[in-house]
């Protein structure tokens, strides 16, 4: 597995477009934006295309809204929309585009390497978001405040925690607990706050080269072979909708990430491609 397949986290930014580029002239520009918690592994994956496709340029954009990706793909702004789950596909075909299921990814609660917990049960989870448990050492750790962190609630990391974990279904979250608006605040918190923990992937997990670590739940780790076999069910699919019929550009990029190339890229950055 090579390591300059997985794109370190700071690499790129979400707070304004960044162009991958080859320097000097370029002849096509592809422009992905979207759900924020699919852009590290988009990232990745444009990366690794631009290596090969010198002639191209990709963007990845700060991130839009269920309905103003859709919107901005129809408009002709975007070229690839990021989503996850709850896609109306049959509403997104009618408008004259295509939804492609790139992957999979274990969706964790990710903390600070100065944690040395390495799992929680399901209740311990919900007793640090309550507030109920502030302090690592109660957990097994050191003598260390715990920093808890979350996504909005419309976020999908967020629902699917809610979704998996009973007791965190309808907990009423305390102030104390700071809120990252997008899936970059939360990989930027967890990686400098000692004592951080917070929802995130297993793409950003990797990405942090160490930063980060991933928490088993009820002694279950979020490996790849526990979420194909059913075992780990905290999951986020990512999807990417494309006009039809897709630009030159766009489909070289969609036959990248689906060919055995992207299935590398998308491995090395802790997810499961779709085959």
């Amino acid at each position: 597995m090579r390591n300059d397949w997985v794109l370190q986290i700071g690499t790129f930014s979400l707070g304004a477009l960044l162009a991958i580029g080859a320097h000097g002239q370029t002849t096509e520009r592809l422009v992905i934006d979207g759900s924020t918690g699919g852009m590290p592994l988009a990232a990745a994956l444009a990366k690794a295309f631009q290596e090969r496709n010198p002639g191209v340029t990709v963007e990845i954009g700060k991130g839009l809204g269920t309905k103003a990706r859709v919107q901005a793909l129809v408009d002709g702004k975007i070229d690839i929309a990021l989503a996850s789950h709850g896609l109306n596909i049959g509403e997104i075909t009618r408008q004259g585009m295509a939804v492609h299921e790139i992957a999979s990814v274990a969706v964790v609660f990710g903390v600070n390497a100065t944690v040395p917990v390495v799992n929680l049960t399901a209740q311990q989870i919900c007793d640090v978001y309550a507030g109920k448990t502030s302090n690592w050492k109660v957990l097994g750790g050191p003598e260390m405040e715990i920093a808890a962190r979350t996504r909005p609630d419309s976020e999908v990391d967020t629902e699917v925690v809610r979704d998996n974990i009973a007791c965190l279904k309808d907990l009423r979250i305390p102030e104390a607990v700071k809120v990252m608006p997008r899936s970059g605040d939360m990989a930027t918190e967890l990686t400098a706050t000692a004592g951080a923990i917070g929802m995130t992937t297993m793409t950003v997990v990797e990405q942090s080269k160490g930063k980060i670590k991933a928490l088993s739940i009820n002694g279950i780790d979020p490996s790849a072979q526990n979420v194909e076999r059913k075992a780990y069910l905290l999951v986020r699919e990512s999807f990417f909708v494309v006009r039809m019929p897709a630009s030159p550009a766009v489909a070289r990029f969609l036959e990248f990430t689906r060919g055995s190339m992207g299935h590398t890229v998308i491995t090395a950055n802790g997810a499961i491609a779709v085959k």
